[in-house]
């Protein structure tokens, strides 16, 4: 692979394990579905990843402004799950009960043995957000240390011993994940729990979920599963799902975690097109090496000019 290619930076790319340099017979990549239709906001999966990763609380800070306490995802929240409360109409429920209209009355004013529902006027949407694990990881390019790196999984990991806290990996996420840890100076995200894959095991949040809203495994098999979902969804009349994240075509060439939506990303706080932040990158070094040669070639033509 060579540094900076089109390929590594933001085109198609099947293979971004191989493309990293690791051999043939290397790890299919994994990844994560979440399926937010069937999250219940139970937070058993920020609970899991902090218990397994260690990761310190988040102070404990009641936004005020939602159930959700966590608010976003940072260096201490590797996962977090978004409570998004929308007012909707109030709605009738058909309580069954036969009904008989007044002689001359209008057959489609409402059925007065119908009943407000009592969740009517709220709509809750839950979805757990992680880091999304780009093909085209714009935090791995800019690192300067190395600290950033592509594992044999095709996910990408922070080694916070080799962090020297830059802070380039931040401004160079186009979803906002990676933080630097205040009190500690390093940049800290969802790992993909690393080791637990290493030893065969489903990582913390995927073991803890009780719906199975988060669904962890081969790529290639969580984007037919995901297929499928949707499909089941839209025949249930749910027009509004739809996959985020699942196009290997999309700006970041997909993402290792991709979501089932009921709404407009924007709506869970997701960019609705995101793309990777370093595409440009090779164009700006050829433009850079090509000023350079040309500010050299000046030079020495005053100078052989002068030697006349």
């Amino acid at each position: 692979m060579s540094l900076f290619s089109e390929e590594s930076l933001w085109s198609r790319l099947d293979d971004v394990t191989g493309d990293a340099g690791y051999a043939d017979d290397h790890p299919p990549r994994k990844g994560f579905f979440t399926d937010t239709s069937v999250c219940i906001g139970c937070k058993a999966c920020e609970v899991a990843c902090k218990e397994w990763n260690e990761v310190p609380d988040d102070g404990y800070l009641m936004t005020g402004m939602s159930y959700d306490n966590t608010a976003q995802l940072g260096a201490s929240t590797w996962r977090h799950v978004a409570f998004v409360e929308q007012p909707v109409p109030s709605a009738t429920t058909d309580l069954g009960m036969p009904s008989f209209s007044l002689p001359g009355a209008d057959p489609q004013a409402p059925d007065p043995q119908g009943a407000e529902s009592g969740d009517s006027g709220v709509r809750w949407l839950m979805s757990s957000d992680v880091c999304k694990h780009c093909t085209h990881a714009a935090c791995l390019d800019v690192c300067p240390t190395g600290s950033l790196f592509r594992t044999e999984f095709g996910t990408v990991v922070v080694q916070p011993d080799i962090c020297n806290g830059c802070g380039y990996c931040v401004a160079a996420c186009p979803y906002g994940v990676i933080d630097i840890r205040k009190e500690d100076g390093r940049a800290f995200k969802c790992t993909l729990c690393y080791d637990r894959l290493k030893d065969g095991q489903t990582p913390a949040c995927a073991q803890a979920c009780p719906t199975e809203s988060i669904q962890y495994g081969d790529l290639s098999e969580l984007r037919a599963k995901a297929d499928l979902r949707l499909a089941e969804l839209h025949e249930q009349g749910v027009d509004a799902a739809r996959l985020y994240g699942h196009d290997p075509d999309d700006g970041v060439g997909g993402d290792g975690a991709f979501f089932l939506l009921l709404d407009e990303p924007e709506v869970y706080g997701l960019p609705p097109d995101p793309v990777v932040t370093t595409k440009d990158l090779g164009s700006m070094w050829r433009h850079v090496g090509a000023a350079a040669v040309t500010i050299v070639g000046l030079g020495v033509a005053s100078f052989v000019g002068r030697r006349r």
